[in-house]
């Protein structure tokens, strides 16, 4: 059952979730505007957005120590709070990555990123529905699984764009990227997953 009894301390563990979500998905939407302008300051934010996420995290899980009974399976919040926080990792990486590899965002990279905000606000909407809404909820995991497999298509599709260059110092250094890109949808799909098991369990 989605209710909190026997806490001596009410924590609303949803509001918490709903938080670090929304940060993932403000870094998300900044590496795309990084993305897109190559601005070294948007790049920065990126990674003091980063540190806001992980700030969160830290609240979250100290929450989760603190209070005896939680609403959902204090395992399911760890597992779900971590890989949001996963994919606002890779947004971080991926940023790093494009800086030392001195390297000007292609269109695939940019149309990568635009597939993590999408999944970044399906996650977004679907925790803010977890609690009342399980309906929604599930309906926007299914979207967020949706978005994974186009970026897998994209993934694959880039990676063989990238073999037509003779470059092999290009080839290698976008790769990198895309992987990271790649790992952070994975991390979206795992969320996804997570939620939906959640409703399952407590539906």
């Amino acid at each position: 059952m989605f209710n909190n009894f026997g806490s001596k301390k009410e924590v609303d563990f949803f509001k918490l979730l709903y938080e670090q979500c929304n940060k993932t998905l403000e870094g998300v939407m900044v590496l795309q505007e990084y993305c897109l302008t190559h601005d070294k300051n948007i790049g920065q934010k990126v990674c003091e957005i980063e540190k806001e996420g992980d700030l969160q995290r830290r609240i979250l899980i100290d929450e989760i120590n603190k209070t005896f009974i939680t609403p959902i399976e204090r395992e399911d919040i760890f597992e779900l709070s971590r890989t949001i926080d996963d994919m606002l990792d890779y947004a971080r990486t991926t940023v790093e990555e494009i800086q030392i590899y001195n390297l000007q965002p292609n269109e695939d990279i940019k149309n990568m990123v635009s597939i993590l905000v999408d999944m970044a606000s399906g996650l977004t909407i679907a925790v803010n529905h977890l609690e009342k809404h399980k309906s929604i909820t599930t309906e926007q995991a299914i979207k967020v699984k949706k978005c994974e497999n186009k970026m897998e298509e994209l993934y694959r599709n880039s990676v063989a764009r990238l073999f037509e260059s003779d470059d092999i110092k290009y080839i290698l250094k976008n790769r990198e990227v895309y992987r990271h890109l790649s790992n952070a949808a994975d991390k979206g799909d795992l969320a996804a997953d997570i939620l939906c098991y959640i409703i399952v369990k407590n539906g």
